[in-house]
């Protein structure tokens, strides 16, 4: 468990993540999709993220610069953890909102 959380663990990483399932992205494209993440967070997020080998960032050779990251395949193994977290959290706001005593 220690070691999944020092991976994916944060506020902004399990967000990116899930926004890369569905395939390559650039990076202003991944700033708008976590608009609350300033982009210096989201720079340092994917870069962990790189460095523990769970997405790639591929640099094309053009003027200017286009820079996209995908998953890598360790990184495609946590849909299913990804997901789940989705639905769990769906599900919590859903007895958030009709409970009063769930804070």
């Amino acid at each position: 468990m220690e070691v999944t959380l020092s991976v994916i663990g944060g506020l902004w990483k399990p967000v990116i993540l899930f926004h890369l399932l569905n395939g390559k992205l650039r990076f202003n494209a991944l700033c708008r999709m976590v608009p609350n993440a300033t982009a210096r967070m989201v720079t340092l997020q994917l870069r962990e993220l790189e460095r523990d080998g769970i997405i790639n960032r591929i640099v094309y050779p053009e003027v200017p610069p286009r820079v996209e990251y995908e998953l890598t395949d360790l990184g495609r193994s946590l849909e299913t953890v990804l997901l789940s977290m989705r639905n769990w959290g769906a599900g919590f706001a859903g007895i958030e909102q009709t409970d009063p005593n769930c804070r």
